[in-house]
């Protein structure tokens, strides 16, 4: 696996958050010499479906991607239902995409990319019930391990983290990528 060091990778989430979509990441960010940054909506710190918590880094209101290289939506039902009704976290989102930097998302977390607008003639994958809301968006939805779109990485569950984590790793020792916008 790829070197990032130095850089700054924002985790963009909220209660109700697949544990493990946070914390496999987060180790494979830290192991590769990257940054990691909580973002939330939140303050003080959120948990996770099956009950780990972590302290918030950094409110979303005052987060601005400019400050960051990379972004990763972890999945959850809950957390990405909330993060795509609050219009900080949609922006956020949405300066990646306006800046060309990577984003990896897994799972329930592709559903603020519609909001964000961020799917026209993207390819994605993501957790299988969110197919109809993602193809309304203009994505075009598969159902593989990890996609690989411009910097848009994607997968669709827990056990497809190994491979998720190497295709981030990748995409943001790679850096900006001009087709990654929206």
């Amino acid at each position: 696996m790829e070197r990032i060091d130095g850089a700054t990778v924002a985790f963009l989430l909220t209660d109700g958050f697949e544990d493990s979509e946070l914390t496999s990441p987060w180790e494979t960010v830290e192991q590769q010499g990257g940054t990691p940054t909580l973002v939330s909506p939140k303050e003080g710190s959120v948990e996770g479906k099956k009950g780990h918590t972590q302290a918030v880094d950094l409110g979303v209101a005052s987060a601005s991607a400019d400050d960051f290289d990379a972004l990763v939506l972890p999945g959850g039902v809950v957390n990405a239902d909330h993060l795509r009704m609050d219009t900080d976290a949609v922006a956020f989102v949405g300066a990646f995409f306006d800046q060309h930097k990577p984003v990896a998302v897994i799972c329930h977390g592709a559903w603020i990319l519609a909001d964000a607008d961020a799917l026209r003639g993207r390819r994605l994958t993501s957790y299988p019930s969110l197919r109809t809301d993602l193809v309304n968006a203009g994505a075009e939805w598969v159902d593989e391990e990890v996609v690989v779109d411009q910097g848009l990485v994607s997968s669709r569950t827990p056990d497809d983290l190994p491979a998720f984590n190497a295709k981030m790793v990748e995409e943001i020792a790679e850096g900006r990528h001009a087709g990654q916008s929206r």
